[in-house]
Order: C-alpha cells, then sequence, then structure tokens
C-alpha cells in the first residue's frame, strides 16, 4: 500500500507530513518506556524483519497481490509506540533506497501504513486480551484478528486522506468500495503472518513480547476471609532460548526471505496499484526522486541475473533496516537510561 507521489495533492500530503512527524516525535519520547537492554536489539530486529516479509508479495485474487504492512505485528511484539517507529524506519529505508513509497507522500505512507495501524491493531488487541483467557494462545487469537482489522482500517484512512486532497477525480464510492474490499483479503494474509510470527516468538521467549506481559494471572490465596495475592514462585526452568540466539534466528530468517524466497513473490501489482490503475487514480503520478538509486525497484544496479540481483538488494535492505533500527533504538534506550541517572 505504499502510496507514490502525486496521489495526494502537496497541502494534504504535507499535513500528513505534520501529523506523522507529530506521532513519531512522541513515540522517540514514549518509547523509552518500552525499551531496555533486551527489547532495543530485538525492535531493530523486528523493523528489518517487516522489511524481509514486506518483499514477499503474496496473490489474493486475479492480477492482484498484497504484502505485510507490519504495524499490528510490531506493536503485539515491541510496543505501539516502538512499533510507530519500527514502521517510519522501514518506510524511510524503503523509500530513500528502493524507490518504493513517495518521498513527498513518506508522511502519507507513515500515518497510514504506521499510525492507523498501530493504533487500531493495539486496541483491538488489547481489549481481546483483557476478555481472552491469560493464555498464549489467546494472544495469538488477538494478534491474527487485530491484524486482520488493520489493513482495512489503513485501506479506508487512504481513501479519506484521497477524499480530501486527491488529484484525480475518481468517485469516493468505487475508490473506498474498491480499496477496503482488497484489503480485508490483504488483511487475511497479514493476520496469519502476524499469527505466526507473535505464536513462534511467544511460545520461545513470552518475556520479550510486548503484548505477553502479564500473561499469567497471579495466584490466590485466602487470608483471614480475603483473597490476597500469592508471593510470585521462581520460574521452574530458564526461558526456552536466549535473546541472542532469538536474534540471531529472526536475523537469519529475514536474510532468507528477502534474499532467496522473494524471488518467488507474486508479481501482480498490489492492492493499492491495482484498484489505482483500474480506477484511474494512477493518471498524475510521478516519476520518483530515487529512481536512480543503486537499488531502485529492489534489484542492484550492474547485476543482470534477476535471482543474484534481488536477492542481494533484499540481504543489502535487511542489513541497512537493521543497523538504523537498532542504532536508533539504543539511542532511545540510552536517551532513557542516562535520564533515570540523571534524576
Amino acid at each position: 500500500m505504499h502510496v507514490p507521489d502525486g496521489f495526494i495533492n502537496a497541502p494534504v500530503s504535507a499535513a500528513a507530513g505534520v501529523v506523522a512527524a507529530g506521532v513519531v516525535a512522541v513515540s522517540l519520547r514514549e518509547a523509552r518506556r518500552e525499551l531496555d537492554e533486551r527489547t532495543a536489539p530485538l525492535a531493530g530486529l523486528v523493523a528489518a524483519f517487516i522489511f524481509a516479509v514486506q518483499m514477499l508479495n503474496f496473490p489474493v485474487a486475479a492480477g492482484t497481490s498484497g504484502h505485510l504492512l507490519g504495524g499490528a505485528l510490531a506493536a503485539i511484539l515491541v510496543g505501539p509506540w516502538t512499533g510507530v517507529l519500527c514502521i517510519a524506519v522501514v518506510l524511510l529505508m524503503q523509500g530513500i533506497l528502493f524507490a518504493d513509497g513517495g518521498l513527498t507522500a513518506l508522511g502519507v505512507n507513515i500515518t497510514v501504513m504506521g499510525v492507523v495501524t498501530v493504533v487500531v491493531a493495539y486496541a483491538l488487541f488489547r481489549g481481546l486480551v483483557l476478555v481472552l483467557p491469560r493464555t498464549r494462545r489467546s494472544v495469538t487469537v488477538a494478534s491474527f484478528a487485530a491484524a486482520l482489522v488493520s489493513v482495512p482500517a489503513a485501506a479506508a484512512a487512504f481513501t479519506l486522506l484521497y477524499a480530501v486532497g486527491g488529484t484525480t477525480d475518481v468517485p469516493l464510492s468505487k475508490v473506498l468500495t474498491a480499496m477496503v474490499g482488497v484489503h480485508v483479503l490483504i488483511g487475511i494474509g497479514e493476520a496469519v503472518i502476524t499469527m505466526l510470527t507473535v505464536g513462534a516468538v511467544v511460545a520461545v521467549r513470552p518475556d520479550l513480547v510486548h503484548g505477553a506481559r502479564g500473561l499469567t494471572a497471579p495466584l490466590k490465596l485466602r487470608v483471614g476471609g480475603e483473597l490476597v495475592d500469592a508471593a510470585p514462585a521462581a520460574p521452574a526452568t530458564a526461558p526456552a532460548g536466549s535473546p541472542k540466539k532469538l536474534w540471531i534466528g529472526g536475523l537469519v530468517t529475514a536474510l532468507v526471505l528477502a534474499g532467496f524466497a522473494s524471488f518467488y513473490a507474486s508479481a501482480s501489482p498490489d492492492g493499492l496499484e491495482k484498484v489505482a490503475a483500474d480506477k484511474g487514480i494512477d493518471s498524475k503520478v510521478e516519476d520518483h526522486a530515487a529512481a536512480d538509486s543503486p537499488l531502485a525497484d529492489y534489484g542492484v544496479k550492474g547485476i543482470e541475473a534477476p535471482r543474484l540481483s534481488g536477492g542481494l538488494a533484499g540481504v543489502i535492505g535487511v542489513g541497512a533496516t537493521l543497523a538504523v533500527g537498532t542504532g536508533a533504538f539504543w539511542v532511545v534506550h540510552r536517551r532513557r537510561t542516562h535520564a533515570e541517572t540523571a534524576a
């Protein structure tokens, strides 16, 4: 759902940019409460993993594909504030290095794909976790539902921006119906990917999953006729895997997905591209400012072999996203540490 330059006019794009910048600024401050020595490196990995999985377009209908947006996944794994930052890092890398998503539309993309998906998904996720039994299965079920709803919500948000600042004259009802309809199907794929990923991490290190914190209800004892919380018992066994092993496993998976599996992704246009072509939204699309990037269109210029070119571009993208994301999250964490020390 990467919005290119030219779909939304300059004033609305600028307004979306202000909104996105404001949310990112607040997220940089609030993420300090979500990040610690263990989760800061994990947040960088989450951004790199989302970058990799977004390269895997999957077919959803005749001539249409979809890909992960990642807002729900990021929010559940590392927290909503950090999740917004993860998606912002991914979109920034895609726009600058790979000419994917317009640079003047960066604010639109962060608002739609980052802010809206995170807010909708995490709100629904927390609501479901509160009413469902406090088990690991409930976390995975809630993650499925949250991810499923977040994608058509993002499609509706794009339609709203188009209604205000669209550069083409297409009936709004047609845009809304087409966008939400196809993105409901894409949302199913998003939900499956999110559920499987969250379930895999919860199975080995539930303590590292932001959405799984407080999973087990405290034991109650009756003392003097009243129920009180019992002192927590020491864990019988250590967590199944160390954060380092989880990090290495996640990185290897991201590299394999981006460097190898991405070659087998669907070549059909994604939901927004298909709707834009069918309805004429793309009639005023503009050339990307980074079209001459050596990595534009997820290939390495000068390398003719498609598999090698695309795979190498994917690996570079994962590495760049991991480096930028980890560096940013580590700085945010260090600011928290310095603030606590000063206090």
